[in-house]
């Protein structure tokens, strides 16, 4: 019995020692066949992993992927890729080669529910279009100043994407980039920089998201089309602390959300940007924060309809001595008005009419908010208005001011609807351009091109490069 246990430990022993050592996950992605889950025993892998087929990666919340601080842990470069309940962690430092969690320069790809920690940038994508994910969340790296931290989520020249309920969180931006018909819903975003940044981007959709102790919670610039619902924003706080910014964009559409306790609810800079162009904000709640509405200069055409203003420390600023009459305000509720409802409508029966007189002491310097409300600054300015000695500015009139913010016609149907007025921009005539600009011949012949430029191919390079900017960046425009 002896000799027959003795056998059994050393053939034990021999089957160990001439053993194969693990595979390494590359290993085990390049031996799974196209369309197949590669399988994983609970664990930790090193990375960095590249993927070039179409695969499942599941760690069923039971795998962790080491990137090692090398590069980027994992990358994808196939379509149809799904990865999904894994730890990805530790990548490499450098923002010139946007070291990421993971990296996508595919489409059609599927991330689920997977937590990427450490990692200087989250989840990059390049042209990488229809791809879902979802329920991820997202941390950069730690221990690193705020404007050094890679973005959670990073999309360049992608269309189609959805991105819902993924947490991001200690990062610094989610951007959007040159990027076209993505839906973003029903994420959380807090300690970043930017909670979401629209550039050169449009016919997004971002509904549903909370977005809170950020530098900024959502900032539109050089778009157009962009639709913003039933988000919420708050603590946007700090000298440049903004809830939703618009800068040189056109034709958003930002209703029913709430925006409270920042620095400034809403900011406008040159918005919106082209001549026949509206935004329109409507049936947002702006409350409790330092300035309600910022207009960065004197803008018009953007359309203020039942909007509830409620116990923000200045309700509307204009720097640069500037104006707000040329916008549309009419049915929005103000904390301020002092009139009555007499007929019991709904609205208020006087026009709510915004002057300011001291205002503009803390209007062209911030420093001056530091006596906003003293004793001293509350009396002069109650003098200025009983007995002012020269003309306030008015900055807005509401004709139709709601008189309470619990009044169901804030929010009906009725008090939202408005039809801007089409504007018709005329042509300039060629007659009238200066010599400098004009061309003496639209259609030169490519005879008249020196030799070493000419190209056969030059009309079809022209004809895909024009294709290519209609199917990607249709609303794109040069500014």
């Amino acid at each position: 019995m002896k000799t027959f246990f003795l056998t059994l430990i050393i053939c034990f022993t021999a089957c160990i020692a001439f053993a194969e050592p693990d595979l390494s996950l590359q290993e085990k992605i390049e031996q799974t066949l196209e369309g197949e889950t590669v399988l994983l025993e609970p664990g930790v892998y090193a990375g960095p992993v590249t993927i070039e087929k179409r695969v499942i990666l599941d760690g069923k919340g039971q795998v962790t992927i080491d990137g090692l601080g090398k590069k980027s842990v994992l990358i994808l470069k196939a379509d149809g890729i799904i990865i999904k309940n894994l730890t990805i962690t530790n990548s490499g430092d450098s923002h010139d080669r946007v070291d990421a969690g993971i990296l996508v320069r595919s489409s059609k790809n599927q991330i689920l529910n997977n937590k990427i920690e450490n990692s200087l940038f989250g989840i990059d994508f390049q042209e990488s279009h229809k791809n879902i994910i979802t329920g991820n969340e997202i941390s950069s790296k730690k221990n690193v100043k705020l404007g050094l931290r890679g973005d959670g989520i990073r999309v360049w020249a992608s269309h189609g994407n959805v991105f819902r309920k993924n947490l991001i969180h200690d990062s610094r931006d989610m951007v959007i980039w040159y990027s076209n018909d993505n839906i973003i819903e029903e994420n959380k975003g807090w300690n970043n920089r930017y909670s979401l940044h629209f550039m050169y981007a449009g016919g997004n959709e971002v509904r549903r998201n909370s977005y809170h102790h950020n530098s900024v919670g959502i900032f539109l610039m050089y778009s157009r089309d962009i639709i913003l619902e039933h988000n919420v924003v708050r603590y946007s706080l700090g000298g440049t602390g903004v809830g939703i910014g618009i800068k040189e964009s056109d034709n958003m559409s930002i209703q029913n959300n709430e925006i409270v306790y920042c620095s400034t609810g809403i900011y406008f800079d040159i918005s919106p940007y082209q001549p026949d162009k509206y935004n329109f904000i409507k049936a947002n709640t702006v409350a409790y924060n330092i300035t309600g509405i910022n207009f960065n200069s004197t803008v018009s055409r953007n359309i203020f309809k039942g909007n509830a203003f409620i116990d923000n420390l200045n309700t509307l600023s204009v720097n640069g001595n500037g104006v707000a009459t040329g916008n549309h305000w009419e049915g929005n509720y103000y904390s301020d008005y002092e009139g009555f409802d007499r007929d019991r409508d709904g609205y208020g029966d006087f026009t709510y009419n915004h002057d300011i007189y001291l205002d503009t002491l803390w209007m062209d310097n911030d420093w001056m908010l530091l006596f906003h409300g003293s004793p001293v600054i509350s009396v002069i300015n109650l003098l200025a208005q009983l007995a002012p000695i020269s003309e306030p500015r008015r900055l807005m009139t509401d004709l139709k001011p709601v008189f309470s913010p619990k009044s169901p016609v804030l929010f009906s149907k009725a008090n939202l609807k408005y039809d801007p007025p089409a504007i018709e921009i005329e042509d300039d005539d060629d007659e009238d351009m200066p010599a400098r600009f004009a061309s003496d011949d639209d259609d030169e012949e490519d005879e008249d091109m020196p030799a070493r430029f000419a190209s056969d191919d030059d009309d079809e390079e022209d004809d895909n490069r024009q294709n290519k900017n209609d199917n990607y960046n249709r609303y794109y425009f040069k500014q």
